[in-house]
This record gives structure tokens, C-alpha cells and sequence, in this order.
């Protein structure tokens, strides 16, 4: 339809191109003829060019109102498809502009929750040090108490020795035969009590 509207445009611009110009050299040869010719001749001409722009009138008249109107209803829609684009980037936009914004609440969320998970951990980690130290130290001190007792056993034992040892030579120094016969009586002697008393 408008390749037809502007085919049609096109062809009455053209007859009124001609028909401006027929005038126009009618109107210069009429001029040089002017003497020549009378007035009846001159106003058929601008009977003639008055029908040739009535016709011309009709025909635009019946043709560019419709293609006005379909070029009006084309820059029309154009227009709302424009408007609709453009709300619909704004939304687009909004969208866009409320993801991010919600971006940088829920990195802070994260860096808190972050913080005080490492907290946390931390806490744990130290309460986890602190037992395996106590552990540690009651052990220490188990094993240094046991081998304290240990010691002190060993100790025992060894004076013990040392007394029996010591207790031995004197006795061997102090004792000759007289002393020896005196102890083995003494000994028959307390066993014979004993052997009475049962």
C-alpha cells in the first residue's frame, strides 16, 4: 500500500511538473503572441490549467489522505513498539540494578557469616589445644610421678642393699667363733620356746 500511495505521489507530482510547465510556456509564447491573440484563447488556457489542477487536486485529495493515515498508524505503532522497548529495558534495568544492589548485601551477609565461622572454628580450635594440653600434662605428670615412685623404690631398694651389705661386714668383722656359737645357741634356744608354746 505504500509503494502504491507513493507510486501515485510520484505520477501527480509528475502531472503537475507538466502541466506547470505547459502553462508556463503557453504563458511565455502567449506573451510574445499576446498582440496577436485575443483574450478568448487565453482564458481557455486558464480554463484548460484550472481543470488540470482541479483534476490534479482530486486525484491527491483521493490518494495522500489515505497514505498520510497509514504513514500516521505506522509512526503511531512505531512509537508505542519504542515506548514498550523502552519499559521493558527500564524493568531490565531494575532488575539489574536490584540483583546487584541485593549483590552487595549478600557479600557483606557471607564476609559476616564468614567471620564468625572462623570465629567459631577459633574457639574451638582453642578449647581443642587447651584439652590436649591438660591431657598432655596430666600424662606428663602421671608418667613423672611414676617414675618418681620408681626412683624411690629403686632407691629403697638400693639402700636396703646397701644396709644388708654394710650390716654384713660389720657383722663378719664382729663375729669369730665365740660369737657365732653364742648366736646359734641363743637361736636353738628360741626355737625350743617356741616349739613349747605350740
Amino acid at each position: 500500500m505504500k509503494n502504491a500511495a507513493r507510486g501515485g505521489l510520484k505520477l501527480l507530482f509528475g502531472l503537475m511538473l507538466c502541466g506547470v510547465a505547459m502553462v508556463a510556456q503557453e504563458t511565455n509564447a502567449a506573451k510574445t503572441e499576446a498582440k496577436a491573440e485575443d483574450d478568448s484563447l487565453l482564458t481557455w488556457k486558464w480554463v484548460n490549467f484550472g481543470l488540470l489542477a482541479v483534476g490534479l487536486g482530486y486525484l491527491l485529495g483521493k490518494s495522500l489522505p489515505p497514505f498520510f493515515k497509514a504513514r500516521t498508524n505506522e509512526i503511531q505503532k512505531d512509537i508505542l513498539d519504542a515506548q514498550q522497548t523502552r519499559k521493558e529495558a527500564e524493568a531490565r534495568a531494575a532488575g539489574i540494578e536490584k540483583r546487584v544492589s541485593a549483590l552487595g548485601a549478600d557479600i557483606e551477609a557471607f564476609r559476616t557469616q564468614a567471620k564468625s565461622e572462623m570465629e567459631q572454628e577459633g574457639a574451638r580450635i582453642r578449647e581443642e589445644t587447651a584439652r590436649m594440653l591438660a591431657k598432655v600434662q596430666r600424662q606428663a605428670e602421671l608418667e613423672i610421678e611414676t617414675a618418681g615412685k620408681m626412683a624411690r623404690r629403686e632407691l629403697q631398694s638400693y639402700a636396703a642393699k646397701l644396709a644388708l651389705d654394710l650390716a654384713e661386714q660389720r657383722i663378719r668383722t664382729r663375729l669369730n667363733a665365740d660369737t657365732e656359737s653364742g648366736l646359734v645357741a641363743d637361736f636353738v634356744r628360741d626355737l625350743e620356746i617356741e616349739g613349747s608354746r605350740n
